[in-house]
């Protein structure tokens, strides 16, 4: 009876993803949002076009593949715990109520600041608070308000988060059909990256890279969130099928045991990416084929990144990324990310610096240096008291599917550490 009311108690959670038994990966956060203030400063002074180094600052903007690998793979291991255990689907409706609470109320916050301090939005009307209450902004060229124009992802991922319960129900019902086959859900994750390749050919054929938006769109980005949905797929399998910890998948643990080859490899792809061969440092005028070159890339270099974090021990790699204080800028990184913007240009103010003049460096510091504290209130008042909220729609127990796969008899590895944040 214990067993069976433990069970339920793990099933309802589902709905939400399970953060506490990888708290590196907050760590992890805080390098993305970091990389990509680091990348829009140098954008803002104008060091993507001169200087040494100017090819690894343009690559910085990396730290989006971060987000979209740790969202896919968080986002989507609920639905694959389900799969595997041969239990019912997370609720859909908690589901949703939990995402709203993470973004939404940071996110107005954000929107009510840019509007009111920024000159450049004086004349910021119904229309465009409209698009951007609702994600709408990047569909269509010009829509993106000063201050904003970084919630381009935001805007993706919310699309990603609508259409994750529809791929995951794909994943639960594939699973009572055939039985749990990792290769089979690996495969289907490779489908989704193919559609981004798909994506990219045709919108270059079409013109639509070019000052569009289509490029800032979820097919243009699903390789990124597949990347962490495979990762997902096989953390799953270990953790619910012992016996897989023996046989060929053990390579994923053996991989994440080694960070420091996960690390030194992701370093060396960020290398080759920071040269010619994935495209001029400016924004949307790749060709094709280096359009697709950075983007796989980009995939490659976020997973081997987050790759020790999900599969090693807790070795060096945790005392890295999962200590207090890298913990704490995990959990700031959202507001961070949200309000960077506007703060970096009261610094090219402050400095006197005209657009595309300066030093970034300069410019990074301070926009950091005013960013986090703003961050922490938004964390402390906002996003903390949302998060409370998340009772309001509790999760009903669920125990198992009918007519489900037959569940794992094995328990799921025992968390790594306690409590986090989602991304």
């Amino acid at each position: 009876m214990t067993r069976a009311r433990a069970g339920g108690a793990r099933t309802a959670r589902t709905s939400a993803p399970d953060h506490s038994a990888f708290p590196a990966l907050d760590g992890i956060r805080a390098l993305a949002v970091a990389a990509v203030v680091a990348t829009h400063a140098a954008y803002a002074t104008y060091r993507y076009g001169r200087g040494p180094g100017a090819g690894l600052l343009v690559h910085l903007d990396s730290g989006v593949a971060l987000f979209f690998v740790i969202s896919g793979f968080l986002l989507c291991r609920p639905w694959l715990l389900a799969a595997a255990r041969g239990e019912a689907s997370p609720q859909v409706r908690v589901y949703l109520w939990r995402r709203a609470l993470r973004i939404l109320p940071a996110y107005w916050v954000a929107l009510t600041f840019a509007f009111v301090t920024l000159q450049d939005n004086r004349d910021v009307g119904l229309p465009d608070i409209a698009r951007h209450l609702g994600f709408a902004q990047i569909y269509r060229f010009g829509w993106m308000r000063a201050g904003l124009t970084q919630t381009w992802s935001l805007c993706t991922e919310v699309a990603f988060y609508l259409v994750l319960p529809f791929l995951g129900a794909a994943a639960i019902a594939v699973t009572r059909r055939i039985g749990w086959r990792p290769g089979v859900l690996l495969g289907l994750c490779g489908l989704l990256g193919a559609i981004t390749v798909g994506w990219l050919v045709w919108t270059h054929a079409n013109g639509w890279a070019l000052f569009g938006t289509a490029n800032l769109w979820l097919p243009g980005y699903l390789t990124w969130f597949a990347g962490g949905m495979a990762m997902a797929v096989l953390e799953v399998h270990l953790a619910t099928r012992p016996v897989a910890r023996h046989g060929r998948w053990r390579a994923a643990a053996t991989l994440g045991a080694s960070p420091g080859v996960c690390w030194l490899v992701a370093a060396g792809l960020f290398l080759v990416a920071a040269t010619p061969v994935d495209g001029p440092y400016t924004v949307g005028f790749a060709t094709t084929t280096q359009a697709i070159v950075r983007n796989l890339l980009y995939t490659a270099f976020a997973m081997l990144v987050v790759w020790p974090a999900v599969f090693g021990p807790r070795t060096w790699a945790s005392a890295v990324f999962a200590n207090r204080p890298m913990r704490w800028l995990g959990d700031i990184s959202y507001g961070v990310f949200l309000l960077h913007l506007v703060v970096l240009d009261g610094v090219m103010h402050l400095l006197g610096y005209p657009l595309w003049t300066g030093s970034a460096t300069a410019v990074f510091l301070l926009t950091c240096a005013g960013t986090v504290p703003l961050a922490a209130l938004l964390f402390r008042y906002v996003e903390r008291p949302a998060n409370s909220l998340r009772r309001l729609v509790p999760a009903r127990p669920r125990l198992a599917a009918p007519g489900g796969a037959q569940a794992a008899p094995a328990e799921p590895a025992a968390p790594r550490a306690a409590g986090a944040s989602t991304p």
